[in-house]
């Protein structure tokens, strides 16, 4: 069983950039395809970024290309998402997650969720 444990959301302005981290136990992230998902209050949980387990290709939501990063570091069994230009709209819970292989979104496992709060 995977465990994931998100940190690293807070309070920050418009324009701001953040990191948010997610610890993997259980299972190495080298071998998973990972993701970030976020969910506003009153709205559907949303796909934001993926990285491959193959490769390492990295794949977004079109409403942060270019603003945000998914990485992972091995040696920490770590996944992060780096955001910068952060705006309002991306207020919310986000949400690390195992991905399926050859799935897209296809979650296996979830994290717990880390609040994100960007003010105007």
């Amino acid at each position: 069983q995977v465990q994931l444990v998100e940190s690293g959301g807070r309070l920050v302005q418009a324009g701001d950039s953040l990191r948010l981290s997610c610890a993997a136990s259980g299972g190495t992230v080298s071998r998973f395809s990972m993701g970030w998902f976020r969910q506003a209050p009153g709205k559907e949980r949303e796909f934001v970024a993926g990285l491959a387990w193959s490769g390492g290709s990295t794949f977004y939501a079109a409403s942060v290309k270019g603003r945000f990063t998914i990485s992972r570091d091995n040696a920490m069994n770590t996944v992060y998402l780096q955001m910068n230009s952060l705006k309002p709209e991306d207020t919310g819970v986000y949400y690390c997650a195992v991905l399926r292989r050859y799935s897209g979104t296809v979650v296996d496992y979830w994290g717990q969720g880390t609040q994100v709060t960007v003010s105007s």
